[in-house]
Order: structure tokens, then C-alpha cells, then sequence
């Protein structure tokens, strides 16, 4: 779960948090940064939209957590808090996830009926149809892997589909995966991993090629220090110039591997 900041101004600081389980999430999140919402927030009764708080600069709306980006990416709102998936299925420039909040653990996953799990072969698919709110986020994927993917867009109710013969499959998020198999569905594939995972591996990667910078940081100090001595140094120096495009060739090779596209 991240935060999103957009780069409009107004005249009170807005912020956009979703309905649902996240906002229970979010909720200690707001106690321990100062903010109190007015007592209407937290009543169930309450039919306001937007709140004032105890900072008089600053509101707060809470939307449907798909609205969050919308809300963010056109200025309506200064930032808010919205899941990865919210994230990846709009995917509006306009808008900045700086921080993990570490709340709403999920993932996005491909699912199909336990029955037809142990015969599917996911590697066979050319085309496939699957009943999902994120159409844009699975099209992309099955893309990546050279299948068409005719998406049915739904709200909710996704573990219906395939019963019902609307899909196959669907693409859901998921949690623990109780509601996938008391609907007589398995998880057969992952859309996305959870942020914290990606995080990870981007550390990871980041971490790496700073290693790699440093070799080729070395070996150029070490071609400078070569040049400077005897002419014994030609020979040594030309196969560290060698090294040296081997790394930095390497070095683009990686960079080019983890750019988002």
C-alpha cells in the first residue's frame, strides 16, 4: 500500500483515503501522525464524503479506493493512500508513490476451477478469457507472455465467472485465498508480487549495480595509476580498458533489464 501525491495546490491540503479495509489499516496511521479526523469519520451512520480534522489546513475524503488515483492524478487531491493494484491499473503519470505503508498485503492473481487446474498447461495459451476488475494490469500481462487475454470487466463477485461460464478464469487480489477456494478456485499464477517483494528485488538489483559501478570505478583509477608509471604499463593497460568495456557493457545490459516500461 502506498501513498499518492499529486502536484496541484489548494487552498486546504486534501487528502483521499479508500473505503473498506484499508481505511481500518490507515486508521492508526492518522493517530500516530496527529491527525483526527471529525467524530462523522468514524461513524458508521455517516453519510459525508469529506471530513475536517484537527490541522485546519487539512481534510480528508474518503472515495472508492479506485477513485483515490483519479482524484490524485486531476488535483481534486493532494495525496491519498491506494493499493499497488489501484496503481498499476491506471498508471496515470501525474502521479508519485514515495512511500510503502506496509498495510493491505496482497497480491494479484490468475485463478481457475480446481478441476481444471490439473489438466491446464498455462504455457499452451494463445488466447484466454478472464473476468477481472483490473483489465488493463492483466492485458499487460498476458502480453508480456504473447497471449491475448479478452478481459470481461466486473466489480466484484470475480470467483462467480467461471461457474456461471462468463470466464474460464479470473484475476483477482488476493489475501489469504479463502474466498478463491470456498468458490472452488486455485490460484495458478501471480499478476504481481507484493510491493514489499518488489521492493526487495529492486534493493537487491540497486544494490548490485552499485557493486558494478565500483569495479568499473576501480579499474578506471587503476588505468590512470597503470599510465602514469613505465611503458611496461601499454600491455597491462590494454587489458583493463578490455575489463573495463566488459563491465560497463554488463553494467548497461542490467540497467536495461529492470527499466520500467
Amino acid at each position: 500500500m502506498s501513498t499518492a501525491v499529486s502536484g496541484e495546490a489548494n487552498e486546504k491540503l486534501i487528502l483521499a483515503l479508500p473505503k473498506g479495509r484499508i481505511l481500518k489499516e490507515a486508521a492508526p496511521l492518522l493517530a500516530h501522525a496527529g491527525i483526527v479526523p471529525e467524530p462523522a469519520f468514524a461513524d458508521p451512520d455517516s453519510r459525508l464524503l469529506r471530513f475536517t480534522t484537527n490541522h485546519a489546513d487539512l481534510d480528508i475524503i474518503r472515495v472508492r479506493s479506485f477513485d483515490v488515483a483519479t482524484f490524485v492524478a486531476f488535483g481534486a487531491a493532494h495525496l491519498g493512500i491506494a493499493g499497488y493494484d489501484v496503481l498499476m491499473e491506471f498508471d496515470y503519470p501525474e502521479i508519485y508513490a514515495p512511500i510503502d505503508l506496509g498495510i493491505g498485503k496482497c497480491r494479484l492473481a490468475v485463478a481457475e476451477p480446481a478441476e481444471m487446474a490439473g489438466q491446464d498447461d498455462p504455457r499452451r495459451w494463445s488466447h484466454v478469457r478472464i473476468a477481472t476488475k483490473y483489465p488493463e494490469v492483466t492485458r499487460r500481462h498476458f502480453a508480456a507472455r504473447g497471449v491475448q487475454a479478452e478481459c470481461v470487466k466486473l466489480s466484484g463477485a470475480m470467483e462467480l465467472a467461471p461457474s456461471l461460464g462468463l470466464s474460464h478464469r479470473i484475476v483477482d487480489l488476493v489475501d489469504s485465498g479463502r474466498t478463491l477456494r470456498e468458490n472452488g478456485l486455485v490460484e495458478i499464477d501471480r499478476v504481481t508480487r507484493e510491493l514489499s517483494e518488489l521492493i526487495d528485488g529492486i534493493s537487491n538489483e540497486a544494490r548490485s549495480e552499485a557493486e558494478s559501478a565500483n569495479v568499473v570505478a576501480a579499474n578506471i583509477q587503476h588505468i590512470f595509476a597503470v599510465t602514469e608509471q613505465t611503458g611496461e604499463g601499454t600491455r597491462s593497460t590494454a587489458q583493463m580498458v578490455h575489463d573495463l568495456s566488459r563491465s560497463a557493457d554488463e553494467l548497461r545490459q542490467t540497467v536495461d533489464r529492470f527499466k520500467i516500461a
